[in-house]
Order: structure tokens, then C-alpha cells, then sequence
């Protein structure tokens, strides 16, 4: 099979992802479908596989996620409005600090012009950092490979430290979860119109469309008590493997040499970025309340889609996890075009 056709490369990626979900699985590793399908992809990738991400199924998927988040939201959770304002307004910081250092690491460490070390270093989005880059004149390859490494790094330490260090019972919460049965006929009807969410986010060119559109319906149905059903697990797992595939499935096409490199890059940076996390989540617990893994998953600069889906798989405030993600999106290609233009001149 010397030439797969894209659907069998997909297949072939998503059967390895399954592979490496079912052998975390069995290691009783945190996060088994997404940690190991990622992992898998990553090694198939670098070894040159025929694999291709799923990248038509994987925006409905992300569109399921965002569902899922927004059964996060509850009419209980305004108590906590001002625990969230507070939260949020160290995000700004947070951004600010974390891009002027990793600026700078780009700049002292490696040899990358000055907008591709500016758009490697800022903790937005994959896509919308890439494409902002690339526009600007950055080096779209390099972009690329940097946040998919930072991406990697980030979601596998984070579950891992958090189990290490007892901050969470991973083990104990994995087991949790609703199944498909325990969901009512007319709760999938109301969940499944979120869906509509996306092409209304889209319009409005919100960020991440696919995941912020159907999460707003479904934490408005969910804040309104219209529907307080929780996701079965089982749907849960099957994102965590696309998404764990798509991560993997990132590094394919390059060289070997670039990948080490891309890691290496990235591994300095999400110490940078990871060290700054620990530091504010801890200030947001004395100030605010807030459990400390929960303020690090907010916080942590990994996917939206990812950092999300292990706040959701760990059972802890996922809609607070969840917005703290989207607004910080928002606030870095809000602001990063413009910083970008004041520090050229």
C-alpha cells in the first residue's frame, strides 16, 4: 500500500490512536484515550507513517466538546461571579507576562526572526497563531511545529503532575461518568440543537467557532435549567482519541531532525509557560478560593479543546477552565496583531 488514499490514512491514524488509548488504558495512566492516541500518532508520525489527521470529522467532534463544556455551566454558579472577575483580570497579566518571556527565550535561545519568535512565543490558539504569522512575514513551519510541541508537552505533563503530586485522584474520577442510556431522549434533542451554535459563532467570527458557539447554547440551557444532563463517558473517550490523534498527527511531514529541534524549543518554553501557570494559580487559590488544579487547568497554555477535556474527564469546574481558555484567546489575536505593529516600529 504504497500510496493509502486519505481515507485509509485516516483510519490507519485513528486505529493507532486507539492502539495507544487502550495500552494507556492498561498502564492505568490520566487522560488513557487522549495521552495515549497522541503519543502513538506522534511516534507513527516521526517514523513516517501514512497517517493523516482527522481533520473533517475532527470540527464536529470539537463542536461535541463544546456541548459537553457548556453542561458545565449552572444557575450555582453566578454565587461565584466575583471569584471569576478576579480570575480573569490576572488573566490579562498572565498573558502579558508569559508572551514577554517567551519572547525573550525565542530571542536569546534560538535563531528565529523576530515575528516568528513573536508568534511562537504568544499563548493563542494553534490555528490562529499559525495563520497570523504566516501573513505577517513568520516562518509558518517553524510557528507550527512550536505550538504543536507545546500543545504535546503541556497536556501530557499536566495530568501527569497532577496525579503525581496528589493534587487530584485521577484514578477514582476516570470511573466517573454517565452512560448513554442515562441520558434522556429529549435532553440529546436539546444538546444536539447546541450544535447550531457553530455556524452562529462563525458568522460572528468569534474564535474557535466550533467550540465556543455550541458551548454558549448549551451553558445557556444549562444556566436557564433547561436540561442539567451531564456527558456519557463514552462520547467523552471518542473526542479525547480525535483529538489526541489530531495532536499526534501534527508532526507529520516533517523531518525527524525538526521534530527534535521543535521539542527541544518546546520543552524550554512550556517550562517557562508551566512555571508562570503554577505561580498564578496559586496566587488566584489565596485570593479567590479556587482549587489549585483547577486555577493550573484555566490557566495551563495548552489547546482550548485539550486543557477542557481533562477538566472535564477529572470532574472539576469545567466551565470556569473553559472560559478562562476562550477569553484568553480572544485577548491574544485581539491583541497580538497590534503589539506586533507597536514593537516593529
Amino acid at each position: 500500500m504504497k500510496n493509502p488514499s486519505s481515507l485509509l490514512r485516516v483510519v490507519l491514524a485513528l486505529a493507532i490512536g486507539a492502539v495507544g488509548g487502550w495500552v494507556f488504558t492498561l498502564l492505568t495512566m490520566p487522560l488513557p484515550w487522549m495521552l495515549g492516541s497522541m503519543a502513538f500518532c506522534t511516534v507513527a508520525a516521526v517514523m513516517r507513517a501514512p497517517i493523516s489527521a482527522p481533520a473533517r470529522v475532527r470540527p464536529y467532534m470539537i463542536a461535541v466538546v463544546g456541548v459537553m463544556l457548556g453542561s458545565g455551566y449552572s444557575p450555582a454558579m453566578l454565587d461565584r461571579a466575583g471569584d471569576w472577575l478576579t480570575s480573569l483580570a490576572m488573566l490579562w497579566v498572565y498573558i502579558v507576562v508569559v508572551g514577554g518571556l517567551g519572547l525573550a527565550y525565542f530571542r536569546l535561545f534560538t535563531r528565529y526572526d523576530p515575528v516568528t519568535a513573536y508568534f511562537c512565543a504568544m499563548p493563542g490558539g494553534f490555528n490562529e497563531m499559525v495563520m497570523m504569522g504566516a501573513e505577517m512575514g513568520g516562518d509558518e513551519r517553524k510557528i507550527a511545529l512550536t505550538h504543536a510541541s507545546r500543545v504535546l508537552l503541556v497536556v501530557f505533563t499536566v495530568p501527569l503532575w497532577l496525579r503525581l503530586t496528589g493534587q487530584l485522584d485521577i484514578m477514582d474520577r476516570m470511573a466517573v461518568g454517565v452512560g448513554l442510556g442515562d441520558v434522556a431522549p429529549a435532553d440529546y434533542l436539546l444538546l444536539a440543537a447546541c450544535g447550531l451554535g457553530w455556524p452562529i459563532a462563525r458568522k460572528l467570527r468569534l474564535p474557535a467557532a466550533a467550540l465556543v458557539g455550541p458551548m454558549l447554547l448549551s451553558g445557556a440551557l444549562h444556566l436557564g435549567g433547561l436540561t442539567s444532563s451531564q456527558p456519557p463517558m463514552v462520547i467523552v473517550n471518542l473526542a479525547q482519541l480525535f483529538i489526541g490523534t489530531t495532536v499526534g498527527c501534527r508532526f507529520t511531514g516533517a523531518t525527524t531532525g525538526e521534530v527534535v529541534r521543535a521539542l527541544g524549543v518546546g520543552s524550554g518554553l512550556a517550562a517557562v509557560m508551566l512555571l508562570l501557570t503554577a505561580l498564578f494559580a496559586w496566587a488566584i487559590n489565596v485570593n479567590t478560593g479556587t482549587p489549585f488544579p483547577v486555577a493550573v487547568l484555566a490557566f495551563s497554555p495548552g489547546g482550548l479543546a485539550e486543557m477542557a477535556l481533562i477538566g472535564l474527564a477529572l470532574g472539576v469546574d469545567v466551565a470556569f477552565i473553559a472560559t478562562h481558555h476562550v477569553v484568553r484567546i480572544f485577548l491574544v489575536i485581539l491583541l497580538a496583531p497590534a503589539a506586533i505593529k507597536l514593537w516593529r516600529r
